[in-house]
């Protein structure tokens, strides 16, 4: 059933061309396709035939839209989509499966011409280069990957009306969607056997297992059962919101308020709970879980009372069919009363988790149920959690917002030493990991539970979801200077910014202010502005090898214009990295450096040679990719471009632009390689303890695990010029190689 995919020009699909044009991205691939086409081809009309696709066509299209999905191409009677194309919410996965899932019902619904159609999806989740100018429905070619082909593969090997996923997709959705596993399969083109898995629904919601402990929210926790106990034996009641950003422990901590508050004046407390999933098929779906559920066996909801009143039908029919919009509408009232007349019996604590994701059906409940029980003086407290970018739901007397700030280093550290623990993991790791988890639980429950070395970024898949939804809720501008900022390594100028981007002067300055608002950069000592740690690391690697060498030709193109100082000067401070870069290039480029481990070359041009050290870092056990920041390639003599380590060889293919790993550690130190002429600033690996290359200034800080060695032939920084360090991470090394 072929039909022409509707591609038109670029230039009428794009209006604006975005600063950065192209991006490493981790999307979903939706693969679906009609079971039997050719018999039924064979035995249509044209002009039937015509009428089918259209209606086909038309109700798999409207479906993607509706879960926010991008028609990529056609092939055939098969239709392949992207979820998380141009931009992420961290919910590209769940998204994808729930249109697959809601495609096989519209289709037994609809029937066009009479006919029952039976289609096989596939879903599956990885990486792809993205054109984002193309990012549009029927933009043939935008995504280049294999995780098209996967997805395709799938769909062959699913039942009909079956949607099947892959290991990544089925992880990423495995607490919002039922699935069983499927036998092992091995998909064509594919060398290893895939595991499978079949959906077979959403989930509904589960109790949350929290196994690890409680750690730096006792302030928050005492604020927040205070201000309930005192609600419920006032009886004054009050709306405690629990706001942080995603990974912050929202969830944790209303469970254990929820626990704090079992009692008040000897008095058992009734709770109700409900959660609100993303894109909740009913509105008020959530409010059928406060009306039924029963904590407290001995304390039925006094809803009997209720049904054999006013609205007594409506209520029953609502907890039927909790989906249904319309006999959600009619069944508020009752629902209203049944937990008003719960709270007239025994103290109340209605809870509602991610309330942000709710519809504004719910959250008009919640008010009206608020108002209600305060003019009835009624002990019965509502809380809530939500994200810090969302508005307060009740902004009014009688609330209370309590903020959930990241984690101290203390705090991160116990709890990552406990999470190694139970994992089996050696506890030292828990130096290397504390920067990187940024005062986040999840993403250091992800760090400590997981092994992320063959990742994208070596950042976990979970941790790298956050990232990637906090980056594209930026517009392209400030995406663009985010990751121009993260390629480039430590702290960076506005000039520099602007110079990689080809922007004039004075443009970057209010767009870098406006990331360290939003919590994405942080302004460095020394000067200049430095990405946080996660996020340099997945901003980098969303940039092409091409992308990255065109930095670099801007910014060969400014230093020598004179508009930045050296390759990188930050303004107002004392670092200047002075053309100095780090290269590691594998096996087929130039003898003094082979990736891996083997021998590493450092090339320091000018004045800043001499002072300003290189660094061998230490691999951790677990392999994790190097650094905060993947660099600039730069170019050798003969002009090719040379990626410095991490910015795009792959450990598993050899080739590919995944970062490298961090070669083992050997003990190492790098010292002058001999006879060769005019060279004396090369360094090589030899065994030893780790080293910096650079004479030792008066002064020096004395850092453990580095050792200064002399660089013969390298000038000395005049006094006073560039005095200012930043140590490496802990087992790391200083993030940034220059270009």
């Amino acid at each position: 059933m072929l039909i022409t995919t509707p591609v038109g020009s670029r230039e009428a699909v794009v209006a604006v061309c975005p600063p950065v044009p192209e991006e490493r991205r981790t999307v979903t691939v939706l693969f679906v396709d009609i079971v039997g086409s050719t018999r039924l081809v064979e035995r249509l009309d044209p002009e039937d035939l015509r009428a089918l696709q259209r209606a086909y066509f038309g109700t798999v299209a409207s479906v993607l839209r509706r879960w926010r999905g991008v028609v990529e191409k056609y092939v055939g009677d098969a239709v392949m989509a992207l979820f998380g194309a141009s931009a992420s919410d961290g919910f590209d996965a769940y998204r994808a499966v729930r249109a697959g899932l809601d495609i096989q019902a519209a289709l037994d619904r609809r029937r066009p011409g009479g006919i029952r159609l039976r289609v096989r999806v596939g879903v599956a989740t990885g990486e792809v280069l993205l054109d984002l100018a193309g990012a549009r429905d029927g933009s043939h070619g935008a995504a280049s990957g294999a995780v098209i082909t996967t997805a395709a593969r799938l769909q062959e090997h699913a039942p009909p009306g079956g949607v099947v996923v892959c290991p990544v997709t089925r992880d990423a959705v495995a607490s919002l969607i039922e699935q069983r596993p499927l036998a092992t399969m091995t998909l064509a083109g594919k060398s290893l056997p895939l595991d499978v898995w079949r959906v077979t629904g959403t989930a509904g919601r589960r109790p949350a297992r929290h196994r690890a402990p409680l750690v730096g929210r006792r302030r928050e926790l005492a604020t927040a059962a205070e201000e309930v106990t005192a609600a419920l034996r006032q009886r004054r009641p009050r709306w405690i919101s629990l706001v942080g950003p995603p990974g912050s422990g929202r969830s944790r901590l209303l469970h254990e308020v929820i626990r704090a508050v079992s009692r008040v004046d000897g008095v058992p407390v009734l709770r109700r709970v409900a959660y609100c999933p993303p894109y909740p098929a009913g509105e008020l779906a959530p409010l059928a879980d406060l009306v039924r559920t029963r904590v407290e066996a001995r304390h039925p909801l006094p809803g009997a009372a209720v049904a054999d009143g006013p609205g007594g039908g409506a209520l029953a029919a609502f907890l039927a069919a909790p989906h249904d919009d319309t006999a959600a509408a009619r069944a508020v009232v009752a629902c209203r009363e049944a937990l008003l007349g719960l709270a007239a019996e025994a103290p109340v604590v209605v809870a509602v988790d991610d309330l942000d994701r709710a519809a504004p059906a719910l959250r008009r409940f919640l008010r009206q149920l608020h108002v209600a029980a305060s003019d009835r003086g009624l002990p019965l407290a509502v809380v809530t959690t939500y994200g810090s970018g969302s508005a307060d739901p009740l902004p009014a007397p009688g609330t209370r917002r309590i903020p959930l700030r990241p984690l101290g280093a203390l705090e991160t550290g116990r709890l990552l030493r406990h999470l190694l623990g139970r994992a089996g993991r050696p506890a030292a790791l828990a130096a290397r990991l504390l920067p990187l988890a940024g005062g986040n639980p999840a993403v250091a429950t992800a760090y400590a539970l997981t092994d992320p070395a063959d990742e994208p970024a070596g950042v976990p898949a979970a941790a790298r979801r956050l990232v990637d939804a906090r980056m594209d809720r930026l517009d392209g501008t400030h995406r663009a200077v985010l990751m121009a900022g993260a390629a480039r390594g430590g702290p960076v100028a506005a000039a520099t910014v602007e110079a990689m981007l080809g922007w004039p002067a004075g443009r970057a300055t209010p767009v870098l202010r406006a990331l360290a608002v939003a919590g994405l950069l942080r302004p460095a000592a020394t000067g200049g502005w430095t990405v946080e740690p996660l996020v340099a690391r997945v901003a980098a690697h969303r940039l092409s090898r091409a992308v990255r060498a065109d930095f670099a030709r801007r910014l060969r193109a400014a230093s020598r214009a004179g508009d930045i100082g050296g390759l990188d000067t930050v303004a107002g401070g004392g670092r200047v990295a002075a053309r100095a870069g780090v290269r590691a290039v594998g096996a087929a480029g130039p003898a003094g450096a082979v990736a891996g481990g083997g021998r590493v070359a450092v090339r320091a041009a000018g004045a800043g040679a001499g002072r300003y050290p290189a660094r061998v870092p230490e691999d951790t056990p677990a392999g994790f990719v190097p650094g905060v920041g993947t660099g600039v390639p730069t170019r050798d003599t003969d002009e090719r471009g040379i990626c410095p380590l991490g910015a795009g060889r792959s450990r598993r293919s050899g080739g590919g632009a995944r970062p490298a790993p961090v070669p083992p550690d050997r003990g190492d130190a790098l010292r002058a390689v001999p006879g060769l002429p005019d060279r004396g600033d090369v360094l090589r690996a030899v065994p030893g303890s780790p080293a910096r290359a650079g004479p030792a200034a008066a002064g020096d800080l004395a850092w453990p695990g580095w050792r200064t060695v002399p660089l013969p032939g390298a000038a000395a920084r005049p006094e006073g010029v560039g005095r200012t360090r930043r140590r490496a991470e802990p087992g790391g090394y200083a993030p940034g190689l220059a270009a």
